[in-house]
């Protein structure tokens, strides 16, 4: 099935404009939700507010935004003056400049949308993705949409055009701020750490090969859930023993992994990544074998 395109734009550098279409490049729907419930009768609760002051519920007409500009004070703003605020949605996509797309700093990338020609833009879209290909660069250019301005950079990918929304420069922190005490890094460490990463090295990253198995077991308690089981967790595993010498550690890796002794004769690199070790099975158990309390099941 072809995707549904979320909106339009067009892409302008210099006297070229380039009329595109935007489409989601994630799936926001596939994630497990759970609704709040009345634990009485079951039924779906309703989020209200309540004023923090005396207690009294607050409906929607009642409302108002406010800035805080000091530590319990703010100023108001009504819906006139905050449309006022907002960024005029002008559908352009306005390009500044070309850069290395490598320059660009992965902290910076927020979301994705993937972009393909609208009517009449076929042959400059075309051109725009050979040619971002051709110098190896990527564009960057500022687009205003939902009342705000986003960086974003677009970039090609096989044969198309994709749109990173990306986050602006005081949006990022620096890792400065981490503390992080000065230290040697021991060279016979060093050359056991570099072989672990090599044992367990591929030469392609492969998302296909990864699965959310914490997903996957919630869909399979819930529909055993539905279908009348009680489900109860199994008892932890042992924890493994803690190794806390960081060389002994190193060796215990690479011994296990298959590929060498403690001095790692015979590392290998592999294609195969190994899977992430899955958390313990939840046990089901019939209605009837463990008493529970009757409940009414809401769709949400």
């Amino acid at each position: 099935m072809s995707a549904r395109p979320i909106g339009s734009a067009t892409i302008a550098f210099g006297l070229v404009s380039v009329p595109i279409k935007l489409y989601a490049a994630g799936e926001s729907t596939a994630a497990v939700s759970f609704n709040w419930l009345h634990k009485k009768c079951g039924s779906r609760l309703k989020q209200q507010y309540v004023c923090a002051q005396d207690g009294e519920k607050v409906e929607k007409d009642d409302m108002v935004k406010g800035y805080e500009f000091a530590k319990g004070q703010y100023v108001l703003f009504s819906p006139e003056e905050l449309k006022v605020m907002e960024e005029k949605s002008t559908g352009a996509i306005d390009i500044g400049e070309f850069v290395p797309a490598e320059q660009v700093d992965r902290l910076y990338l927020e979301k994705a949308y993937f972009l393909g020609p609208d009517k009449g833009g076929e042959r400059a879209y075309r051109l725009l993705a050979a040619a971002l290909k051709e110098t190896r660069r990527a564009a960057i250019g500022q687009y205003a949409a939902r009342g705000k301005q986003y960086l974003v950079m677009v970039r090609p990918m096989a044969d198309g055009l994709v749109m990173e929304q990306l986050h602006y420069a005081d949006e990022i922190r620096s890792i400065k701020d981490v503390e992080i005490p000065e230290g040697e890094v021991k060279k016979g460490e060093l050359q056991l750490a570099v072989q672990l990463i090599e044992q367990g090295a591929s030469e392609a990253f492969r998302p296909q090969a990864y699965e959310d198995n914490v997903k996957k077991r919630m869909l399979e308690s819930i529909q055993q859930k539905v279908e009348g089981h009680e489900i109860t967790a199994e008892p932890a595993a042992a924890p493994e023993t803690q190794i806390i010498d960081l060389m002994e550690a190193l060796k215990a890796s690479l011994a296990k992994g298959g590929q060498g002794g403690a001095e790692g004769e015979g590392a290998s690199q592999s294609d195969e990544r190994k899977p992430a070790r899955r958390a313990p099975r939840l046990k089901l158990e019939r209605a009837d074998e463990a008493p529970r309390r009757k409940r009414k099941v809401s769709s949400g």
